[in-house]
């Protein structure tokens, strides 16, 4: 599981970080399914939380699992440091999100590296809401790989409602269209909306992070059937 180290935004005192739902939905998926999970960051040790993540309104039930879950508070306080990490050692890598990805994910040269391992060995790379950012550094390494790959991500509408569009460095869904992405989102904002091509899943936003666990799952458990008519 790939996190982001960046906590801070353009323009304004509010911070981000790791959306916190968008960690632990997937990681019990995870662990419920009976995968290990290993967590990384760009620079090792606790990631930071978006706050706003952590107020009423988003508490998740996984979010309160995980506030008594010693262990998993243990390994994400402690993440490896992306440059010990390699592909050959994993079945896929799945990125969260949170507005942090944009600044460092979207321009890391190890995220670009990683990545890249994983697509030579075929294996599955899922990324949720601002996850997809970290395809950005795949793709300056393997020219050609989002074009007309199908994918979603938060949606330029969603970035406007959340009223933090002009607090970023870009948005998202205009630059993976400019890579030539062939993206899509659910009908109405904030709406749970999953898409899988090949090897690649993309989740759009905080609702979208346990689904696009379950459908890494079952590429992993079941991989000749998933996405067949």
């Amino acid at each position: 599981m790939l996190l982001t180290s960046h906590a801070r935004m353009d323009g304004t005192d509010s911070t981000t970080g790791v959306w916190l739902g968008e960690m632990t939905d997937p990681y019990y998926e995870f662990v419920d399914a009976g995968f290990k999970v290993t967590m990384a960051s760009p620079l090792g040790g606790e990631p930071p939380v978006d706050p706003m993540s952590r107020l009423t309104e988003h508490v998740t039930a996984s979010n309160r699992r995980f506030l008594d879950d010693e262990i998993a508070q243990q390994q994400f306080a402690s993440t490896l440091k992306l440059e010990n990490i390699h592909a050959c050692a994993f079945d896929g890598v799945f990125i969260s999100g949170g507005h942090g990805p944009l600044w460092d994910l979207a321009r890391h040269p190890e995220v670009g590296r990683l990545l890249l391992e994983f697509v030579k060995e075929d294996k599955p790379i899922a990324a949720v809401c601002h996850g997809p950012a970290a395809l950005l550094p795949l793709a300056d390494l393997y020219p050609g790989y989002l074009l007309g790959k199908q994918l979603t991500a938060f949606s330029n509408l969603e970035e406007t409602i959340v009223m933090r569009h002009s607090n970023i460095p870009f948005e998202l869904e205009t630059r993976l269209k400019e890579y030539g992405a062939d993206f899509s989102k659910a009908k109405l904002p904030f709406g749970p909306h999953v898409v899988l091509d090949g090897q690649l899943i993309t989740g759009q936003n905080p609702l979208s992070a346990a689904s696009t666990a379950q459908t890494m799952i079952e590429l992993l458990t079941y991989p000749a059937t998933v996405g067949d008519p």
